[in-house]
């Protein structure tokens, strides 16, 4: 009998400023190295989704938020080897000045969600046009 593959669990917080735009990390390793994306990561075994969103965030980005609503869920399909389902999350009582924090990421900035950098990932493209047509959402305190 053959073992069954099921795909892990990827997590990410929105990160908006006072003027709507979306907090990216420019990808320095893995999967779409020198490309932008929602920071994120994986849930580790035993760990809640919700956690695993905020300690994904402060390891790559060191900015502290609760995860608030789930904004998101899509099947990522772009690495077929390593298949995930995404959940992203509006970012609640976001604060600090996000750098890259781990070396995961290069560079870390504020984007219009209508018009973003090239991405790593098709799947924060579908995130970041919804959040484009819905106009200015949830924003980090304190904004940049």
């Amino acid at each position: 009998m053959s073992a069954r593959r099921r795909p892990a669990t990827g997590v990410a917080i929105v990160v908006r400023d006072d003027a709507g735009r979306v907090l990216l990390g420019r990808r320095a390793v893995g999967w779409g190295a020198g490309a932008w994306c929602i920071p994120c990561g994986s849930v580790e075994w035993g760990e809640d989704v919700r956690a695993a969103a905020e300690r994904e965030l402060l390891e790559e980005t060191g900015v502290r938020a609760r995860a608030g609503e789930p904004l998101a869920v899509h099947s990522n399909f772009h690495d077929p080897d390593r298949l995930t389902v995404g959940i992203w999350f509006a970012a609640e009582d976001a604060r600090g000045d996000p750098f890259p924090a781990d070396g995961e990421m290069s560079a870390t900035a504020y984007f219009d969600p209508a018009d973003p950098p090239p991405l790593a990932f098709p799947t924060d493209a579908l995130v970041l046009a919804r959040l484009a047509r819905e106009g200015t959402g949830p924003k980090r305190a304190g904004g940049q």
